[in-house]
């Protein structure tokens, strides 16, 4: 789905970016243009940004509990 219609960025787009390391609307504003004309596409944007984000949440620690001996 087109996000920035003034500069057709998608939503597809923006989670490549984040992929590749993007973790700002301001860096989307810098690296892809998203909202440099009107503005309107901002708030849709964050939205992708901040789900994309925690969708790549990764555990990082896990703690083995050995099962109690009766």
């Amino acid at each position: 789905m087109i996000v920035c219609v003034c500069n057709n960025i998608s939503d597809r787009e923006i989670r490549q970016a984040i992929d590749l390391g993007i973790t700002s609307v301001a860096e989307l504003r810098q690296e892809l243009g998203l909202g440099t004309c009107c503005g309107k596409c901002v708030s849709y944007a964050r939205e992708v940004l901040n789900e994309h984000i925690d969708s790549k949440t990764t555990v990082t620690e896990l703690s083995f509990r050995p099962a109690q001996l009766a």
